[in-house]
């Protein structure tokens, strides 16, 4: 286990991985984002849980993310958490929040059943929450910076939007999310809301928002925030899924988790929870042919490839923003070799790490091209009744892949299919994905911002539409 204590202790501060920032509270950590070293923000130590499990059992999804997620706040009272959680998860459609449902030989975890039909939604329904409550009772004024490759952009403006203080700018590749999660943003008028389309790919997006953020002087000026999984409350929100699945699983010794994850923080979260004590075996990170954390995993060499344009289009990416924190610990919590590799990866493209064993040795990764996702989703349709979004099937088709006897095998279910509705189609031409909250949104006026993907130019986008912050 990596630098875990028994959870009694009660004063959990934050740290960054590349050394220069220490000693956050937990809300400085969330009011942070992305740490003012350029680093991303961890906690100083990982609580140790095992002891609880037995006391967990049959909790609400809310009360067991309390449980959770109390050990990592050292500045908010339990009372006021537990509330803060309970009003995240009110709105969602399904009384178990994430349900799991067997489809053949693998239990998938839904965890689409939030206001924008996406896994995100589990993690910033509560980010906002946290926000608002930070800021209640207090004049300061925050502008949260995101960058989207489609499904974090509209769960942050619909956890965001109308909230007083609140500027919220969300930036996305122009033509590259699927149209509908394009509609889920720009149909979203509220004043404090700037939705703006990238000429670029979204890994410019994100090298946008990483330049922005670590320009200090203009991100102490405008008081910028992320919603982007840079901001740990991210992570530590998703860790609470990989829990309900094994109470789910009727708590078994061991169980595999494959997690379809462009960013890494979907499955850096699972990393998380089986640091705390939960009897995860394997995580089966699941990539498309953007296979750049597929490739590491299995060779050591981190290096940046072309963005190609798939039919699981969240995970065209190329720079996994979370990848830094695993580094952290693989790299026994040394900042210093960590700004290194992080100095050598941005500068020439290429990094490598000594050795893949250790930590390492948790993570069974592989890729899955665009033939075999639109076949997966055709075959679990066939097979077993039950329609996956694309990038689902990525995770379904390498669970299939590394199944092994005995062990249960969860996969990670990221969105609902109408969100994406063309690769459904294609891959089944007599089914067409439908959901209500999908459907209303066509025909409702749009609206949004084109820029080029311009450092520069974000900046005086953000200055000019909140000029008295």
């Amino acid at each position: 286990m990596v630098g875990v204590h028994s959870i009694e202790v009660s004063s959990m501060k934050y740290i960054s991985t590349r050394g220069g920032v220490s000693g956050l509270s937990f809300s400085e950590a969330v009011m942070m984002g992305l740490a003012t070293d350029g680093g991303l923000l961890l906690p100083d130590s990982i609580p140790q849980v095992s002891s609880q499990l037995g006391d967990w059992q049959g909790l609400s999804y809310s009360e067991l993310a309390a449980q959770v997620i109390a050990p990592y706040v050292d500045d908010i009272s339990k009372t006021d958490l537990a509330s803060l959680i309970s009003q995240s998860y009110a709105s969602f459609d399904h009384a178990s929040v994430s349900p799991l449902v067997e489809v053949g030989n693998v239990h998938v975890l839904e965890l689409f059943h939030g206001p924008t039909l996406a896994f995100k939604d589990i993690a910033l329904q509560l980010l906002g929450n946290l926000f608002g409550h930070v800021l209640s009772g207090t004049s300061a004024k925050l502008n949260i910076l995101g960058a989207t490759s489609g499904d974090t952009g509209s769960a942050a403006i619909a956890g965001l939007r109308g909230r007083p203080g609140i500027n919220t700018f969300i930036m996305f590749p122009d033509g590259r999310t699927s149209p509908v999660q394009e509609l889920q943003m720009t149909t979203v008028l509220d004043k404090n809301v700037f939705n703006i389309a990238i000429d670029g790919s979204f890994d410019d997006c994100q090298s946008l928002l990483k330049t922005v953020f670590n320009d200090l002087q203009f991100k102490s000026r405008y008081n910028l925030g992320a919603v982007n999984s840079v901001n740990w409350a991210r992570v530590l929100a998703q860790i609470v899924y990989y829990f309900s699945a094994w109470y789910q699983l009727q708590r078994p010794s061991e169980f595999d988790v494959a997690v379809p994850t462009g960013n890494f923080g979907n499955i850096f979260a699972g990393f998380i929870a089986k640091q705390m004590g939960l009897p995860i075996r394997k995580l089966i990170l699941a990539t498309n042919s953007n296979d750049i954390l597929a490739r590491f995993f299995n060779s050591g060499i981190y290096q940046k490839g072309s963005v190609h344009f798939s039919e699981s289009p969240a995970m065209d990416i190329q720079i996994a923003s979370n990848f830094e924190r695993l580094l952290f610990y693989h790299l026994g919590q040394d900042s210093q070799q960590v700004g290194q590799f992080m100095t050598d990866f941005h500068t020439t493209g290429l990094a490598r790490v000594p050795g893949c064993t250790g930590i390492m040795e948790y993570f069974d990764a592989g890729s899955v091209n665009d033939a075999d996702t639109l076949q997966g989703i055709k075959k679990c349709y066939q097979d077993y009744s039950y329609l996956a979004d694309p990038h689902t099937a990525v995770g379904i088709c390498r669970a299939e892949q590394v199944l092994e006897p005995g062990v249960p095998m969860v996969c990670l279910a990221t969105a609902h299919p109408a969100k994406f509705e063309a690769a459904v189609h294609k891959a089944m031409p007599s089914i067409v994905p439908r959901h209500a909250a999908l459907e209303n949104l066509h025909g409702l006026e749009t609206r949004k911002f084109k820029l080029p993907a311009s450092d520069d130019h974000l900046r005086a986008f953000i200055g000019e539409h909140c000029p008295d912050c």
